[in-house]
């Protein structure tokens, strides 16, 4: 049986005792300004430990100053700020960190211990504040795994100034930072030459943003800015090409081992970066051709910038990081085990367990009549597609087998002629299943498959950004989020 600390039952008890609302008046418990607090995260899959390296104080809380307490359950792991002297919980936020991912590994089920970097900003408060970090266990339930008690007029709280002398940029501004939503733009892996490769590639990002809904219809309520600060190399490593650069951030490929995921480990250099401009997201930009990308929710995304498929990457990355949007794909690989546990329902908004089909995750936006679950014939479909795998394969060893034998141009051809008139009829069949179910392409309903998993995991649409669409677009679910993302930084 787990021991409860004396400080975690101490931690509850003031939970319980709090008020789970927004306290009246941003001017009477908070500054102007922020705080950021830098943490380290050590651990593996049997547990963690929290630590602060170091307390910044920031010129301006640019976020929320409505909505204080988290209104959405999302993220492994909740913020939570009390004031000492009345114990009311006066703020709160959901926040993903990079351990998160890890400890669901094979190293960390091992019993590897590795150390991450986390930031977490919050508006200052204006007497002592009790902070706590909270984290989720398999069943979605919240565990206290941090506290500390912090007077904000400590003189260790580090106050220095945030300009560094970067480049910053600033293409559109659309209004005062406490009423629109800030996204920064941060450069990685260009060289001083690349400043205005650099420009070109945020106004390129910039334009498909304000192309895609629902940033097109909030355009007016979004301001753009970026920050600039060479790197002495160009690119990012990529560990299983034996191809190391030294940037500034350290963007890596091969995050978790997986060679087309990147990742950036020095979150509290880039979190230091930002503070230089107003920001709400942060977007990273690497100046490589290679494909990739990836990003942890309501910290930052990275992608590259010069594939064919970047500018997909990076509406798709920052589904993540900005909406804490999960992903609906499931025939990928990835390095996670039990990610989404079996009778658990995912707190993102744009995946579903199913665990009561009367009452769907996002049933105010079903199409009328749908099935719940959808039959879109993603199994007859499946079981074609694997006996299509399995007749190349056999195709395969007999044509070898049949060389071994010595056979001639002419049998060869007639092997050849029978397995194709074999594929074909399959794709064949494929494209009549397609066709059967083509009526559902852009309706809402209840799709098995999503969040890694083919079966016990359901997305809201066939495409969207967070499984694939050649549209380019996200699907119903995922722009409701997004907009209720942007509604709560601009304060609608």
């Amino acid at each position: 049986m787990k021991k409860t600390t004396f400080a975690a039952a101490a931690i509850l008890l003031l939970a319980a005792l709090c008020p789970a609302q927004t306290p009246a008046g941003y001017e009477a418990r908070f500054t102007d300004k922020a705080l950021r607090v830098d943490l380290y995260q050590v651990g593996d899959a049997a547990g963690e430990t929290l630590t602060v390296d170091a307390i910044y104080e920031e010129p301006l809380w640019p976020e929320t100053r409505t909505r204080l307490v988290d209104p959405f359950g999302y993220g492994r792991y909740v913020l939570e700020i009390y004031d000492v002297a009345s114990n009311a919980l006066i703020y709160s936020r959901g926040f993903d960190t990079m351990f998160a991912e890890y400890k669901t590994t094979n190293p960390a089920l091992e019993g590897t211990k590795r150390v991450f970097q986390r930031s977490v900003r919050f508006p200052e408060p204006k007497r002592p504040f009790l902070f706590v970090v909270e984290a989720r266990d398999k069943k979605n339930l919240l565990h206290p795994v941090f506290s500390r008690t912090v007077d904000p007029a400590d003189y260790h709280i580090i106050r220095e100034a945030a300009t560094a002398g970067d480049w910053i940029y600033e293409p559109v501004v659309s209004g005062d930072p406490r009423r629109t939503m800030d996204l920064v733009f941060l450069a990685e892996g260009y060289t001083a030459a690349g400043k205005d490769k650099f420009k070109a590639d945020v106004d390129r990002m910039t334009q498909v943003l304000f192309a895609t809904e629902p940033y097109k219809s909030a355009k007016a309520r979004i301001s753009i800015r970026a920050v600039f600060r060479p790197s002495p190399e160009k690119s990012m490593d990529e560990p299983r090409q034996r191809a190391y650069r030294k940037t500034v951030l350290s963007a890596s490929f091969n995050a978790f081992d997986l060679d087309r995921y990147m990742l950036i480990e020095r979150d509290h250099l880039m979190h230091e970066i930002a503070a230089q401009v107003p920001y709400d997201a942060i977007v990273v930009l690497v100046d490589s051709a290679r494909y990739g990308g990836g990003s942890i929710a309501f910290d930052y995304c990275v992608t590259t910038t010069d594939h064919a498929r970047s500018l997909e990457v990076f509406l798709h990355e920052m589904g993540h990081s900005f909406g804490g949007l999960a992903d609906e794909y499931y025939a990928s690989e990835v390095s996670y085990n039990d990610f989404y546990p079996k009778g658990v329902e995912p707190f993102e908004p744009n995946i579903t367990a199913l665990l009561d089909p009367a009452d769907v995750k996002w049933k105010n936006l079903l199409s009328p009549g749908i099935g719940i679950p959808t039959e879109y014939g993603k199994d007859a479909e499946e079981a074609l597609m694997a006996e299509s795998r399995a007749k190349n394969k056999a195709a395969a060893e007999e044509i070898a087998r049949a060389k071994e034998r010595g056979a001639d141009a002419a049998a060869l051809k007639a092997i050849q002629d029978r397995l194709a008139a074999e594929d074909k009829e399959i794709k064949a069949k494929i494209a009549e299943i397609r066709k059967k179910y083509e009526g559902l392409a852009d309706k809402v309903g209840v799709f098995e498959g999503a969040g890694y998993a083919s079966k016990g995991l359901y997305r809201p649409q066939k495409v969207c950004l967070m499984i694939g669409n050649p549209k380019r677009e996200f699907c119903a679910v995922c722009r409701k989020a997004l907009t209720d993302m942007i509604d709560y930084f601009t304060g609608k």
